[in-house]
């Protein structure tokens, strides 16, 4: 598609896309990518620029201020800019590139979490054209570390509770507008974070006597380590339904028709039965329920004929609520079994206190919603990944997780995958959800 007939939300989310501002490789790439996406946004948003005072904090955040008219407590919208690596050859289409094509912007970062960062720009800059001023103080927070558990996010709330100020509302990435969001639920849901699980990455080595391959004798370091992963299956943590998960499904028993109304009243009144129920169903369902684990890496040897004397496995932990950092690690120790595997805890944080879901913030938000999707049901959940957006639960009991796109399965997959894209319709309806949103306050 020429530039020409680019939509112009497409072209500006284009622009940000073909920034290459991978976290994970700033030292490689320099932090030049990174100056150049915060100097793109004064080019494409003007009036953003203009009307609003900013400020840097830390070399990656990036702090917006929009005085309201009242002295309200204030809203803080919140976004990240980088993005994780993207490997061309698995992709239909350059992940850098920001392609646009057939009503689609492609590339890293259009859902996570470029997209909704430009939405909230949109709204704004259009705001601002049209002479609004909101009712209380909006804060617009950007980092761009979060996928590398950064600094910047921490440093602006920390900045924030310096100053005193105590968001009426946050709202970061998380929950979308999604089809069907249970295997047995029908219907379009918006679904709003309320809290997020906790995270834990995990080192498990072993040390054993090196020797010669042709002549093995006992476990070798890579046989421990391999035991010890098999050992930490799905089984390892205890299904149960956070308070929040039960929540969400008598939300959609209220709507819901025949055996699957019976069926969602049933569980939202039976945590413990719930936990079964959707542990059982596996992928999503089951992560909303259970703490989880992965071996996400592995390491140990150094040629096909040596035993080697030390073996190692990184792990992955989503903590639910009522888990924390020492639990889950007292809990592997005592699947592992084995003295001469040694556990460390690289790094972790526990879960999120969770915000309610029957005040007016969620309520706000809820309305904005059924402004543009009318027929999608506001639902509270439990977000498995983690966020810029822990670390305002310090300064907030409103702290809430939704990037207002429309998801697919299919798209949601394609987050930290492969073929990531955005539909530009989507695009006007999340700028549209926020405008409609910052016109409420009051």
């Amino acid at each position: 598609m020429d530039d020409a007939d680019v939509p112009p939300i497409a072209g500006r989310l284009a622009k940000m896309v073909r920034l290459q501002t991978v976290s994970a490789e700033v030292d490689v790439r320099g932090s030049e990518p990174f100056e150049q996406f915060v100097e793109l946004l004064a080019e494409l948003y003007p009036l953003v620029h203009e009307h609003l005072h900013r400020e840097r904090i830390t070399d990656l955040g990036v702090l917006f201020r929009w005085r309201g008219t009242g002295d309200g407590d204030p809203v803080v919208l919140m976004a990240h800019y980088d993005v994780v690596p993207a490997s061309a050859d698995a992709w239909s289409e350059d992940p850098f590139a920001g392609v646009v094509r057939d009503g689609w912007v492609h590339g890293r970062g259009t859902l996570d979490d470029k997209g909704p960062l430009l939405v909230i720009l949109e709204a704004v800059e259009a705001l601002l054209s049209a002479g609004f001023a909101p009712a209380r103080d909006v804060y617009l927070s950007f980092g761009g570390d979060e996928e590398v558990y950064g600094a910047a996010a921490r440093s602006i709330a920390g900045a924030l509770d310096a100053r005193g100020i105590r968001p009426w509302l946050v709202m970061d990435e998380g929950g979308a507008v999604v089809d069907a969001p249970l295997p047995f639920i029908s219907g379009r849901a918006a679904m709003i974070g309320v809290g997020e699980k906790g995270v834990v990455t995990l080192r498990i080595e072993a040390q054993t006597d090196a020797g010669h391959a042709s002549a093995p004798s006992g476990k070798s370091a890579i046989d421990r380590i391999a035991r010890a992963v098999s050992r930490l299956d799905a089984r390892t943590f205890v299904p149960r339904a956070p308070a929040t998960i039960t929540r969400m499904l008598a939300a959609f028993a209220a709507v819901a028709a025949g055996p699957a109304r019976t069926l969602l009243r049933v569980l939202s009144r039976s945590r413990l039965l719930t936990g079964w129920v959707l542990s059982a169903m596996g992928g999503e369902p089951a992560a909303l329920v259970r703490t989880t684990i992965a071996a996400t890496m592995q390491s140990g040897g150094s040629a096909a004929n040596v035993l080697p004397s030390a073996a190692s496995a990184t792990l992955n932990l989503r903590l639910i609520p009522g888990d924390t950092v020492d639990s889950v690690v007292r809990r592997v120790k005592r699947r592992i079994a084995d003295r001469r595997v040694i556990v460390t805890v690289l790094e972790g944080s526990d879960p999120t206190p969770l915000s309610p879901a029957d005040g007016s913030a969620f309520a706000a938000i809820a309305d904005a919603v059924h402004t543009v999707y009318p027929d999608a049901l506001a639902a509270p959940y439990l977000m498995m990944q983690a966020s810029d957006a822990r670390h305002f639960h310090a300064i907030s009991p409103h702290v809430f997780r939704f990037a207002p796109l429309e998801m697919s399965a299919t798209q949601r997959a394609s987050i930290h995958g492969a073929d990531e894209r955005v539909e530009i319709a989507s695009l006007e309806r999340g700028r549209d959800i926020h405008i409609a949103l910052l016109r409420s306050l009051t």
